[in-house]
């Protein structure tokens, strides 16, 4: 199967305004889309599109209209122009834990056979808004891509400001870095790390007892971290648009 679990940290530093670190433990699933069904059947507490321990909807991501993401996702790049054969994607994300889930970050790798070929970063605020950031990718291995920010997340963060994503393709080891910066220097500092596990019904129960209700927990987290950095000094930045659902096709900087 290429699907799998990954068991690692997340570790944001913030560099300013204000200083402020954070690390947690957490898992994250890396599903093919080809194999989400087979997942479901084969996982007593996993299932596709129906609540259960753990469950993965298709209304989570994409469209969010519940339609299948692989055929968004081959949609999108034809939009583009991306031309190469896509015939795999897979998808890193959280899973609902008991029906709920946020995730900040989904990631969507875009395979030709076993080359990686695009890269679609799905960006998730807390106002249930969504961005997603679309690279074409020239070769496999470590990827680097740049561009603009076009999208409110963070209160404490201006607008005006530049993303440099790194990350390899996903195997043994997963690894995702995003800095952000502005024109004077690095601003934050966001890095996912993890180690392969086989997508099983031994391993999904390791991890509900190692991190129950982990998907709750991190929402949680979110308004707590944002407390603190309000306590130390933070500037609460509006809005000022409210958005659903929107996505763009980034050339690197």
């Amino acid at each position: 199967m290429n699907s799998c679990i990954y068991n690692g940290d997340i570790i944001h530093t913030r560099f300013k305004p204000v200083k402020h670190f954070l690390k947690y433990s957490t898992f994250s699933i890396l599903i093919d889309l080809d194999e989400i069904e087979k997942l479901s059947e084969n996982n007593l507490i996993f299932s596709y599109n129906k609540f259960n321990v753990f469950s993965f909807y298709n209304k989570d991501h994409g469209e969010r209209d519940g339609k299948s993401l692989k055929r968004w996702v081959i949609d999108k790049l034809k939009i583009f122009k991306i031309d190469s054969n896509i015939n795999k994607i897979k998808l890193l994300c959280y899973p609902r834990i008991f029906g709920y889930v946020f995730n900040p970050l989904s990631i969507f790798y875009c395979y030709e056979n076993n080359t990686l070929r695009a890269v679609f970063y799905e960006v998730k605020n807390t106002f249930n808004e969504q961005h997603t950031y679309i690279f074409k990718v020239n070769k496999s291995g470590k990827i680097n891509q740049s561009c603009k920010k076009k999208f409110y997340v963070s209160p404490f963060m201006d607008m005006n400001t530049f993303y440099d994503f790194k990350l390899l393709n996903p195997e043994e080891k997963l690894f995702v870095s995003i800095r952000q910066t502005d024109q004077e220097g690095i601003i934050l500092s966001a890095v996912q790390t993890g180690k392969r596990k086989e997508f099983n019904f031994k391993q999904l129960l390791i991890n509900f007892l190692r991190y129950p209700l982990m998907t709750f927990k991190i929402i949680l987290a979110i308004h707590f971290e944002a407390f603190l950095l309000w306590k130390k000094g933070a500037i609460y930045r509006s809005r000022n648009q409210k958005i659903k659902n929107n996505l763009s096709f980034e050339e690197n900087l």
